[in-house]
Formats: C-alpha cells, sequence, structure tokens
C-alpha cells in the first residue's frame, strides 16, 4: 500500500478548488538503476473521486505521468462536512484509499 493520499478542498462560493496529490513512483521500466538494472515497471492505472460515496471522476494513466501525480480541479456543489474520496490501484496491484470531510 502506498502513502496517503493528500487531498485539500478550499470552498470559494458555489465551487471548490480541490488538489489530490498521489504519492507513487510512476516507474516507466525503462530507467536503470544505480547498478544498470532496468527499475520494473510500476504505474498507477486507475483511481477514482468520489463525493460522498458518488463517483464525480474515473480516470486512468500510464507510464507518462511523472512521480507523485499532482491533480488539481474545480467542482460545484460541495459544500462543508462533505467527504471527498479517493482511490488508486497500479499494475502490480497495489492499491491506496483516502477520504477527507471538507471543512
Amino acid at each position: 500500500m502506498g502513502e496517503q493520499i493528500k487531498i485539500r478542498a478550499l470552498i470559494q462560493g458555489d465551487t471548490a478548488d480541490i488538489r489530490i496529490l498521489m504519492q507513487h513512483p510512476m516507474e516507466t521500466g525503462l530507467r536503470k538503476d544505480e547498478r544498470g538494472q532496468l527499475v520494473p515497471l510500476q504505474f498507477i492505472q486507475t483511481f477514482t473521486v468520489t463525493l460522498n460515496g458518488k463517483p464525480i471522476i474515473d480516470g486512468q494513466l500510464n507510464t507518462s505521468v511523472s512521480k507523485n501525480p499532482l491533480f488539481a480541479f474545480k467542482a460545484k456543489g460541495v459544500k462543508t462536512g462533505d467527504k471527498i474520496g479517493v482511490f488508486w490501484q497500479d499494475n502490480t496491484g497495489d492499491r491506496r484509499q483516502d477520504e477527507i470531510t471538507v471543512a
């Protein structure tokens, strides 16, 4: 299981600015380590963002995304007390899920 997903939501009027940092190595399988060996392929394949348990984003990633991907977007209708959840799964079967309550 990867490190905790960092989720931030800032409400401005009827819109929330949401930022999500998914800590993950996102290895392409093409980079070599200090001994010259290829670092194994490992990347987030799918992720879901939910608002109060209902999906608002379903996404797929590939090897072209950098280490520790950061996503930022705006969402309407988010209120104080709502729950924003994020789930990801990588190509090795590793997964992580975290949730915050909007303050």
